[in-house]
Order: structure tokens, then sequence, then C-alpha cells
């Protein structure tokens, strides 16, 4: 399995310095050159130089796009989907409604910062998935309380 993130996981795991979750989880994480810039950008929440991980697998973006329905989003996470689309099987990493509704129209396996902070709490690796997506909010990274008050439910928290 060939998993592929977007900005914002990177992100809202920075914010509460669990970023290391996902090459523990997923062992590498193939990122689209756009990305990277995005988080070398900054910004209010610092990321690290994801070019300066041995976990990150950095792909060039993909100039062939050709599904106008992708032209609806930010080039991150344009790219992203784009990268994901020609390597069947892989799993996406996006937080954005848009994106994860465009990712998972085209036919992609889609999950976001909240799926691997359950898969995380599932695997032991974080000791409490409320208290990990209640830092994140506190940080300012917004998410459906609803959502997140099932997730606890169905983890058991």
């Amino acid at each position: 399995m060939i998993v592929f993130s977007n900005t914002t996981p990177f992100i809202a795991l920075s914010c509460i310095n669990r970023l290391q979750i996902l090459p523990e989880l997923f062992g590498e994480i193939h990122v689209a050159a756009s990305v990277i810039v995005e988080c070398a950008d900054g910004g209010r929440i610092f990321v690290p130089d994801l070019a300066q991980l041995r976990w990150i697998v950095q792909e060039k973006d993909s100039y062939d796009i050709n599904l106008p329905i992708l032209f609806e989003l930010d080039r991150g996470e344009k790219q992203t989907i784009a990268l994901a689309m020609k390597i069947p099987g892989s799993i996406v990493l996006i937080d954005e409604k848009i994106g994860r509704n465009i990712a998972e129209y085209v036919g992609l396996q889609v999950t976001g910062t909240l799926g691997v902070l359950g898969k995380a709490k599932k695997l032991g690796l974080i000791p409490s998935f409320k208290d990990a997506a209640m830092d994140m909010i506190a940080q300012g990274i917004r998410y459906n309380r609803k959502l997140i008050d099932k997730i606890c439910i169905e983890l058991g928290e």
C-alpha cells in the first residue's frame, strides 16, 4: 500500500508533536513537490522540512492532469490526488472536505488526520485520541466535533 499525503495532516500532527505517527503507521509517505513547498512556506505552525525526513518519498508534481474536477482544488490537493491516481490501491491522507470528496469520487481510498489518530490509538501509539484531537483544535485546526465524538465512541473513549 502506498500512502500519499496532502499538507494539512503534516500541519495538524506537527502542532501536537505527533508527526512521527505517520512513519510508525505507514512506513513511507509519498509527497508531491508542491506539498513540500506548501509546508516549507511556513505559517503559524512549524512543520519540519519534509525534504529532510528519511521516511518522505518526494514525488515530482504531475503535469498531465486532465480531470477538470481537480481544478477546483489547491495545488497540493490537486497534485496529491493526481499522483495517487497513477498507483492503484493508493491511500490519500487529506482533511479538506472538497478534496476528500473528489478523491473518493475518483476511486481513491481516503483517510484524514483524525483517521490516522484513531489508528494510532488502536495500536497503542498514543494514549488518547480525544486528547490529541482536542489539542489540535486548541491549536486552531478545525475538525467536526460530532465526528470526533463518534470516533471516541468507536475507540471506547
